[in-house]
């Protein structure tokens, strides 16, 4: 019995191997792969390998080898189409029976893989013909030159409808095939078929096997719709497939890691920062079935999410679909980005560095979890707290692997615990560090439901990269100064000590100020020349783009002195309260260690310092948003 390929590729792709061959092998995970004794051949020493990322199980003893279909044709002594049928039942897939329509529809299928191919050439033909240049000049704009084009296959769909109709019924390909792939569709007003993408940049979508089955097209008009995607066809659902799955895959296996982003150009921005394993839905919340083609790559995926409350919601809308499906070993983390950036803008104006301090930041899905049922919530009465373990017992219950519950149950109730001094379900077999206990009992002056300690609540902001708000802060602070140096002799004290957070940054800075030093009157426009002349142009110009002006407007050239004024005084008194913040953490850590009168009075003066400074820059910030 025939079965189409695109069957055969459904049914590997939802077969968990491990957990196929689990039912048969005692396996154990060692690094990426998972090893056993073969059950095809007597051995005391495991040389039986099974590698989930590249679907197939390898006996280095016997040489068995084959894929989920081959090792139940092994095990169980069933034929191919009984062994297909056997796992396409289990993955709850109607199997095509042999027939003439099912054979029609194989080579329908063929002949839609085919069309599909000759129509990407096609518009990688038109974005290097004429009609493409301004095509070409947006992608030189966003930072793709044409080796990067050409790696991703990336096309223009000219601004003329018809012209893909016609280029391929030239050579052969007759509409019926083309509506079949989706490239043309019947025009409203009943003239006639016409091209479905035009005036578009055009991002060919692949399977797991890199064969084109779709596109995407990003609009360089005026459009309802920035981005459109290819209609659903026998070959592409929308729901079940990944964006540069192909090319990631050999990438998770290398470096271990799978990044989920939200687009085409943040997925080939990252593949041209040196990160080559991204992968990102199709403008959808992620669902079930990308989550498993997630998993079967890497058993923790990191969603890249941006950091406003569109990318909190998708981070909510993820959580809620993996809790259900979590296994051991099987999960997700969350990398926040700051507001305003995507990985695109990040690596373009900060550098892989930044992108990859974002990511090392990345949160475990459990901490997520506590994030949900937290955020925004006044925790302060006994009732609230009550009312925050009731919403996470319910939330727990939705994961259905007992173990992955119990361990999550565990890890929260230890949560709460060092939070509020007593545990949602009981007390934690983990005590809680005895600084972080003596604080809370002070602060809560002996009551059972405490008040939670400061910061151990917080929100979207935990999820984000410390680090990189610090180099943006610092940007702004360099484009503010350098766009009005008059600043520099202002602040010159206040800024004389500070370091930045790398050598550029401080090579930069000082040449900076000692320009100044020697020139007091130094004007902005001469103060850049002397930078760029002595080897500082390519850092000057990151620093003094708009995607930097979008973090702090005062920092501009057009603004005016007093408002970049206010900027850089809330910049210096903010590096004042992280100090100050510091100090103060440091001085309760001795508090608890020494119960001394001398160590009260040292926390009380840093309270003091820090109360100070936060006053400080509340006062900016009236002074900001009154506009004076």
């Amino acid at each position: 019995m025939a079965f189409p390929p695109g069957f055969l590729d459904d049914v590997r792709a939802r077969t968990a191997l491990v957990g196929l061959v689990g039912r048969r092998v005692k396996l154990v995970k060692r690094g990426r792969e998972h090893t056993g004794l073969c059950p095809f051949h007597n051995e005391k020493t495991p040389s039986f390998t099974v590698s989930e990322e590249k679907g197939f199980f390898h006996c280095f003893g016997c040489g068995a080898h084959g894929d989920a279909i081959g090792f139940v044709m092994r095990s169980e002594g069933l034929s191919f189409p009984e062994a297909v049928e056997r796992l396409a039942g289990e993955a709850g897939l109607q199997v095509p029976r042999e027939s003439p329509e099912a054979r029609a529809a194989a080579r329908r299928q063929a002949g839609i893989l085919d069309v599909l191919d000759a129509a990407a050439t096609w518009f990688q033909e038109q974005l290097q013909a004429a009609s493409g240049a301004g095509a070409r000049a947006y992608l030189e704009e966003r930072g793709l030159d044409a080796a990067c084009a050409g790696t991703y296959r990336l096309g223009y769909a000219p601004d003329r409808r018809g012209l893909l109709r016609a280029a391929l019924n030239a050579r052969g390909l007759d509409d019926a095939g083309l509506a079949a792939a989706g490239l043309i569709k019947q025009a409203e007003d009943g003239a006639g078929p016409r091209d479905y993408f035009f005036n578009r940049i055009i991002f060919p979508i692949t399977d797991r096997r890199g064969r084109v089955i779709a596109f995407g097209g990003r609009a360089l008009g005026e459009s309802r719709a920035k981005y459109l995607n290819s209609p659903e066809t026998p070959l592409f659902h929308k729901s079940r497939t990944l964006y540069n799955l192909a090319r990631a895959r050999q990438g998770a296996h290398d470096t271990g890691e799978l990044i989920v982003v939200e687009g085409y150009m943040d997925v080939i921005a990252l593949g041209q920062a040196g990160f080559p394993a991204v992968v990102a839905p199709l403008g959808t919340a992620i669902t079930a079935e990308q989550l498993a083609e997630l998993w079967r790559q890497n058993e923790e995926p990191i969603l890249c999410l941006d950091g406003d409350a569109a990318g909190w919601r998708a981070a909510l809308r993820a959580a809620e679909r993996a809790l259900p499906l979590l296994r051991p070993g099987r999960s997700l983390r969350f990398a926040t980005l700051p507001p305003g950036e995507d990985p695109d803008s990040l690596v373009r104006g900060v550098g892989s560095p930044a992108m990859r301090a974002v990511l090392d930041a990345a949160r475990p899905m459990s901490e997520l979890i506590w994030l949900m049922e937290t955020q925004g919530r006044d925790l302060n009465t006994p009732e609230r707290q009550a009312g925050l373990i009731q919403a996470l017992d319910e939330r727990l219950r939705t994961i259905s692997d007992a173990n992955v519950q119990k361990a999550y149950r565990e890890g929260l109730n230890q949560r709460f615990y060092d939070t509020f001094g007593f545990g949602a379900w009981g007390r934690p077999a983990r005590p809680r560090p005895p600084g972080g206990a003596r604080r809370a009992r002070a602060g809560s002056a002996g009551r059972r439901f405490a008040r939670p300690r400061r910061g151990a609540v917080e929100g979207l902001g935990a999820l984000q990269a410390p680090e990189l708000h610090l180099q943006r802060r610092e940007q702004l602070l360099l484009a503010a100064l350098v766009n009005h140096p008059e600043l520099i002799v202002e602040y010159a004290e206040d800024v004389a000590g500070l370091t930045f957070s790398t050598e550029r940054l401080n090579a930069l800075f000082r040449l900076t100020l000692d320009l100044i030093a020697r020139a007091p009157d130094l004007d902005s426009g001469r103060l850049k020349c002397h930078l760029s002349e002595q080897g500082h142009s390519g850092l000057l110009g990151g620093i003094l783009r708009p995607e930097v002006y979008v973090h702090g407007r005062f920092a501009r050239p057009e603004g005016g002195t007093e408002e970049a004024r206010i900027g850089v005084r809330h910049i210096l008194e903010d590096y004042r309260r992280r100090l100050a913040a510091s100090e103060t953490e440091q001085a309760g850590d001795r508090l608890a260690d020494a119960m001394t009168d001398d160590a009260l009075a040292a926390l009380e003066a840093k309270q003091r310092l820090l109360k100070e400074t936060e006053d400080r820059l509340n006062e900016l910030d009236r002074l900001n948003e009154a506009g004076i």
